[in-house]
This record gives structure tokens, C-alpha cells and sequence, in this order.
């Protein structure tokens, strides 16, 4: 009985461990990506002398998340990181034909899907019932 109750207790204490580890990961990747979208969004989108810093900036995103997804895909659900990437592409797009009015409500989704993918892995009352 005693050792049926040492190996649940070091069971549930690794669980919560590895809850801790994935949420200040994710907490981190959520806080640099939201970092670097706002940075391209305070840039003046419509200035043509900042065309290739936008594209850099836009490129940097890109590569950072391509890097944080393949941790974060081993346990957030893939639909939720594929709706970060697909705005990613379309803020892309808008900025390579120049439709710079678009490109901040794009980039308010992105903010708003990356927010919700750290909220909703959360440990907290709503999340486990």
C-alpha cells in the first residue's frame, strides 16, 4: 500500500513539474512573439524607405516562430499553432503587396491567437472544468 501511494505522489509531483516547465515556455514564446509584433507595429508601414526593414522584421518573426513551434507542437494542439502561422503568412502577403492598412488588424489576430493559446494552457478552475 505504501509504495502504490510513494509512486502516485511522485507521479502527480512530476505532472505538475512538467506543467510548470511547458507554461513558462510557452509564457516566454507568447511574450517574444507578441514582443515582435508589436514592433512591427509600431513601424510607419506605409513609409517605402522601411520596405526592407518590414521585410526583415516580418522574416524574423517567421524564423522565431518556426523555432518555437516545433517544441510548443509536442503539447499545445497543432490547430492552435497553425492558426499563428497562417496569420503570420497572410501578415506576409499583405506586406508584399503593400496593403499596409490590412496588416495591423492581421496582426491584432496573430496577438489575439497567441494570447488564447497561452490562456488556454493555463492550469486555473475554468481550464479543468
Amino acid at each position: 500500500m505504501k509504495k502504490e501511494m510513494v509512486v502516485c505522489i511522485i507521479i502527480v509531483a512530476l505532472i505538475i513539474i512538467v506543467n510548470i516547465i511547458t507554461q513558462n515556455y510557452t509564457k516566454e514564446c507568447v511574450g517574444k512573439m507578441k514582443e515582435m509584433l508589436d514592433n512591427l507595429k509600431q513601424v510607419n508601414l506605409s513609409d517605402a524607405t522601411n520596405n526592407k526593414d518590414i521585410s526583415k522584421q516580418i522574416e524574423q518573426i517567421d524564423n522565431k516562430w518556426n523555432e518555437y513551434q516545433g517544441k510548443l507542437a509536442y503539447y499545445i494542439e497543432h490547430d492552435e499553432l497553425e492558426k499563428v502561422e497562417t496569420q503570420i503568412f497572410a501578415i506576409n502577403g499583405l506586406i508584399e503587396i503593400k496593403n499596409f492598412k490590412e496588416t495591423i488588424p492581421e496582426i491584432e489576430k496573430c496577438v489575439f491567437i497567441l494570447e488564447h493559446i497561452e490562456e488556454k494552457n493555463m492550469i486555473n478552475i475554468k481550464n479543468i472544468f
